[in-house]
């Protein structure tokens, strides 16, 4: 029982005690000490309970925040235990899932079909120290094995936002009319009519399916240790992240991919300017003004720029032409919130001089410059026939994708950059 229940009752007790000594007009001098007793101890109780108010609101308030969080930290406790082993050996030998990965699977099983095993999007993090089944005969110590080196997601440093779809499809309405107020011309005018409030569409759509093939030899599914768990995660992870990056900036929009920022930047309005010139700070400080000046930015602080090294090479070997004492790619440094080299989001130099291009967006209000949209959970599914004779495990990742804008005006693009 609370503690302020437990007062308010005994101050009701009191209350009770008291009507009834001082009713009477010849109190005893037991009964009159008896009062002063009660009297006393109700006034304390008053202190206390107010106290007990005190505390036990902050306690209910904890107790709220802990109940609007904990199905979030529960998921992230049950995914922290996923382990990608058991989805290997269950493809190649049938062993049953069991713990925290039978749960998992289980539950996306019944919130979409696969044809294989469903692996969720954060079974991929990257992990130190994987759990693995105890007594289990490992005489050779086996070093971790060495994976193939990755850049980071350049899609989430450049301020895209990952969303993951059930079913269906996702639009992002954006609002596309400038509506804008007048004044009244005199004290009998009206004000400015009725300006027209339109909406864009943009939809992310399951039409883009990224397959990634993995071929798992016997001898490494026998060997024991967290070797192989953390192996197939990153090597997928870091496949799955090159390939979507570069579709993000590339994507052509047929063949299967979807329509990137350079290939959708037409139809989707993003501006392109041609530079035609060498690179410089002063070709990437015009494009912020005009960020700043469409209300797309309050400073050159909220751009980011994605370059290839290539251009980073040559503004660091050039001084500024204003007489400072600093190169070019300082004064772009220092300036803006961050830049971004990806020798994969962005096509590689062509042409005589060797020009190339870059980006540059900004986050508006919160809302990021492009969504890259993901269906459900990575379909991992096995060939029982490539490898049967060596008893290789071959198993194919099937991800469902998407790629769309938010607003135009968040997104540049800089072209023939020399």
């Amino acid at each position: 029982m609370l503690d302020s229940v437990k007062i308010a009752r005994r101050q009701s007790e009191i209350r009770q005690s008291l009507a009834g000594l001082v009713g009477k007009e010849e109190p005893t001098q037991d009964e009159v000490r008896n009062i002063e007793a009660l009297d006393m101890e109700f006034r304390t109780n008053e202190t206390r309970y107010r106290a007990a108010l005190i505390a036990e609101d902050t306690e209910r308030r904890e107790a709220g925040a802990e109940l609007e969080t904990r199905s979030d930290r529960e998921w992230a406790e049950v995914m922290a235990g996923f382990e990608m082993r058991q989805v290997a050996l269950s493809l190649d030998e049938g062993r049953n899932l069991d713990g925290k990965t039978g749960e998992i699977v289980s539950e996306l099983r019944s919130r979409g079909g696969y044809r294989g095993i469903p692996v969720p999007w954060e079974a991929l993090e990257v992990r130190a120290g994987e759990t693995v089944a105890s007594g289990t005969p490992n005489p050779i110590r086996t070093a971790p094995i060495i994976e193939r080196l990755f850049a980071g997601s350049v899609a989430a440093r450049m301020g895209g936002q990952m969303v993951n779809v059930g079913v269906g499809e996702l639009e992002y309405p954006v609002t596309t009319s400038s509506v804008s107020a007048g004044w009244a011309n005199g004290e009998t005018a009206n004000v400015a009519g009725p300006t027209v409030y339109a909406t864009t569409d943009r939809p992310l759509a399951p039409d883009n399916t990224l397959g990634v093939q993995m071929r798992i030899t016997r001898k490494t599914l026998k060997q024991s240790g967290t070797g192989l768990e953390q192996a197939v995660r990153r090597d997928m992870n870091g496949a799955i992240e090159e390939a979507l990056d570069h579709a993000v900036f590339q994507g052509s929009g047929s063949s299967g991919e979807p329509t990137g920022l350079f290939a959708g930047a037409s139809g989707w309005g993003i501006a392109e300017t041609a530079v035609d010139a060498a690179a410089s700070w002063a070709a990437f400080r015009a494009e912020v003004v005009d960020f700043i000046t469409g209300n797309a930015a309050t400073g050159p602080g909220d751009v980011r720029a994605l370059i290839r090294p290539e251009v980073w090479d040559y503004m660091d070997g050039v001084m500024v032409g204003d007489g400072g004492f600093k190169f070019e790619f300082d004064r772009m440094i220092e300036a803006l919130g961050a830049v971004v080299m990806s020798h994969n989001a962005l096509a590689d130099p062509t042409g005589d001089p060797l020009v190339t291009s870059a980006v540059l967006t900004t986050t508006a209000g919160g809302v990021p410059p492009f969504f890259v949209g993901t269906w459900g959970a990575i379909d991992l599914v096995r060939d029982v026939f490539s490898d049967a004779q060596s008893g290789a495990l071959r198993l194919t990742a099937l991800a469902t994708m998407d790629v769309t804008i938010s607003r135009a005006a968040q997104t540049r693009i800089l072209t023939d950059i020399q």
